[in-house]
């Protein structure tokens, strides 16, 4: 197991809206697409939300003959309880589950006003026999590893992104359109989803960026129809 444990200085609002947003990103160039498979309202007031991720792995030569495909399909159920201000998620690979089942939890919670906590597992589990399980599991620690210990790095892309293009105010016209982000000063070397990501996003989760004068909190609830 692999875990992670970190605090980042934002509000929990602002945090939240950061990994909902969080893709595509540098930092995560192994996610290929994001889309948003269900969304509802618990009767608890939670928002709950399933999303589907590609993720492309790179598998050395030896396991190549178990995987001939290493892309991998993975479920994303993620729980947002507003009054808590608490964001739990769960991921988990579709495929590939014989050769290696890799569950990652996350939670973003809210410690006191302006920061958030940020605790991450991962759990792997090789099934496929042979005196190979044990090869396999550390080969896939490693690398689920490497990408727990980035994903701050992930959020703070985001975060710092909208600080800078002051991508505050958000409000979602459409399920299916594509976000448009200002062109950031030639001084700030800041990287534009929409010009120079490679990643070729399908998203159906994304917004519009308009002015407001709405606070983090509200664009939140505005984001997910909160009423």
């Amino acid at each position: 197991m692999s875990q992670y444990k970190g605090r980042i200085f934002d509000p929990w609002a602002t945090v939240t809206l950061a990994y909902f947003l969080r893709y595509p990103n540098p930092y995560a160039s192994h996610i290929l697409s994001c889309d948003v498979i269900s969304r509802s309202i618990t009767s608890e007031g939670h928002l709950k939300t399933c999303r589907l991720l590609l993720k492309k792995g790179v598998l050395p030569n030896w396991a190549r003959k178990f995987v001939a495909r290493p892309e991998a399909w993975v479920v994303e159920e993620s729980e947002v309880d507003l009054e808590g201000k608490v964001v739990r998620s769960v991921t988990k690979n579709l495929n590939h589950v014989k050769v290696l089942q890799v569950v990652e939890k996350l939670q973003l919670k809210e410690t006191m006003p302006g920061k958030t906590s940020q605790q991450s597992e991962a759990c792997l589990v090789s099934r496929i026999g042979w005196g190979l399980s044990k090869r396999i599991e550390s080969l896939g620690f490693n690398k689920v590893k490497s990408h727990i210990q980035r994903s701050p790095e992930t959020i703070s892309f985001i975060l710092n992104l909208m600080r800078t293009s002051r991508l505050q105010p958000l409000t979602l016209t459409s399920s299916e359109i594509t976000p448009t982000f200002p062109e950031p000063p030639q001084s700030e070397p800041i990287q534009s989803f929409q010009d120079n990501s490679p990643l070729g996003f399908s998203r159906r989760d994304t917004v519009v960026l308009q002015p407001s004068r709405l606070s983090h909190w509200d664009n939140l609830k505005t984001i997910f129809r909160w009423r």
